[in-house]
């Protein structure tokens, strides 16, 4: 069995004193819960995270990462840079960064690669847009996105976790009905399975279509959804712990 997964993917949002709330009321929450459970924040805050989950059983992670190695690309925030923070995952390839910042699924293959090569877990975000979905482009888009990553991470496959996130169910209010989350990540399933069979048992695929708390409990009873990258839900203590609960 694969043990669930709850990512809290806090977005640009946060400040000191609303982070260490949210933090402690996740830390007080999280002993004894059989998922696992992490929270990706802003950068300039990993520190703080650090600093205030060293002790408990909630790991964390960065939203992004460049894929370069470091040199003269003022802004961006190298692999090594995100380990010296001990930030277990790191999520690449996000559709806002595909859609804002016109990632490409070779970059985000990339970025993948140097995550795994400092030492972290590469969060691979796969997923389409409402018009995609309704041209029946869906199987073809997610396979495509995720297939680049594949090609380049190779017999790593196993180290990497995988985040169905259906564009038109991000913040809109919509959400897959579990079926339809499902049939996706089985699809995933198999792309894996082609691939690695041994890593395709193992690797988490997370449901990232806005999952909450009145839902989250019939979306991971799903045979291959394994937890769930949480955005607006993880800015409340109780909201992020009532899907982690969903997960045990």
């Amino acid at each position: 069995m694969r043990r669930k997964l709850v990512v809290g993917n806090w977005k640009m949002n946060g400040n000191r004193a609303a982070n260490a709330s949210l933090l402690a009321g996740i830390v007080a929450g999280a002993h004894g819960s059989n998922a696992s459970c992490a929270v990706c924040a802003p950068a300039p805050y990993l520190a703080q995270c650090q600093d205030a989950l060293s002790a408990s059983p909630v790991a964390w992670g960065a939203q992004d990462v460049s894929a370069q190695p470091g040199g003269a690309f003022t802004g961006e925030v190298a692999a090594a840079m995100l380990a010296d923070f001990a930030c277990k995952y790191v999520i690449v390839g996000h559709s806002e960064r595909r859609a804002c910042h016109g990632e490409s699924s070779e970059l985000v293959a990339k970025k993948a690669v140097a995550v795994l090569d400092a030492g972290m877990t590469p969060i691979v975000c796969v997923g389409e847009t409402l018009a995609e979905r309704e041209a029946g482009q869906t199987a073809a888009v997610v396979s495509s996105q995720l297939g680049a990553v594949l090609d380049l991470v190779g017999e790593r496959v196993a180290q990497i976790v995988v985040a169905y996130e259906p564009v038109w169910a991000i913040g809109t209010g919509k959400t897959a009905t579990p079926a339809m989350a499902q049939e996706v990540h089985a699809q995933l399933r198999a792309q894996l399975m082609a691939r690695n069979a041994v890593a395709a048992e193992t690797v988490q695929i997370l449901y990232g279509g806005s999952m909450k708390p009145d839902n989250a409990l019939e979306l991971m009873a799903q045979p291959d959804i394994d937890g769930g990258l949480i955005g607006g839900a993880a800015l409340k203590a109780a909201d992020f712990l009532a899907i982690l609960n969903a997960a045990n």
